[in-house]
């Protein structure tokens, strides 16, 4: 298991299967392990959680042109105790910045981005998630908000494991502003990244910025 074996003996390539086997194996074990985790937090904990990262997130757009102007910034809608971020969503939507949410519209493909708006009437999409209705205006995002379940300090993200970040940033071009957000406990030394891992520009916790910026 990737775990138990030295990070350096791992191929980034993964041209080794039975490497990405073992690395599969292990990452499934450490989503539900931090999964748990995430679970098991206080509401106070959770809510405290929030509030810092959203402070976090004010912070970097006011320090960096990402999110600025009339840029367009995807955020995401929280699931499986995801932080909570939809009042900074509402706050920049009505200050003028035009907000994105992410939708799966084809299985295995890249990620479809969509206008929101306080008023948007949402729909169930994939994994039951709210959306806005196909009819909403389809968006290329200038930041895009990815939740995490765990990082490290190269700036992998280890998402649920469907690769759909990952595949959408790869596929945009000019590649948009990437923020990784999640837990500071949900920290690794490594995920063992392969060829098809995409590292965030920034990963932000509630901490602050731990990687990039």
């Amino acid at each position: 298991m990737a775990a138990e074996v030295d990070p350096g003996y791992f191929d980034p390539l993964a041209v080794d299967p039975e490497q990405a086997r073992d690395v599969a194996r292990w990452r499934t074990a450490e989503r539900k392990r931090l999964r748990e985790a995430r679970r098991t937090l206080s509401s106070p904990r959770r809510k405290a959680t929030g509030e810092a990262l959203m402070t976090g997130l004010e912070r970097l757009f006011a320090a960096n042109s990402a999110g600025a102007g009339d840029g367009i910034v995807a955020f995401y809608w929280p699931i499986k105790d995801e932080p909570d971020l939809r009042s900074l969503m509402t706050e920049m939507q009505a200050s003028g910045r035009r907000i994105a949410l992410p939708l799966v519209e084809t299985r295995a493909a890249p990620l479809v981005f969509r206008l929101w708006t306080p008023e948007t009437r949402m729909e169930r999409g994939h994994w039951n998630i709210p959306v806005p209705p196909r009819d909403a205006p389809e968006v290329m995002p200038d930041v895009v908000l990815a939740p995490l379940m765990g990082w490290d300090s190269e700036g992998y993200r280890l998402g649920y494991g469907g690769g759909y970040f990952d595949r959408t940033l790869a596929a945009l071009s000019p590649r948009p502003f990437s923020i990784g957000v999640g837990l500071a406990a949900a920290q690794l030394p490594t995920i063992y990244p392969q060829s098809h891992d995409i590292p965030m520009d920034v990963i932000l916790t509630e901490r602050g910025i731990e990687v990039g910026g």
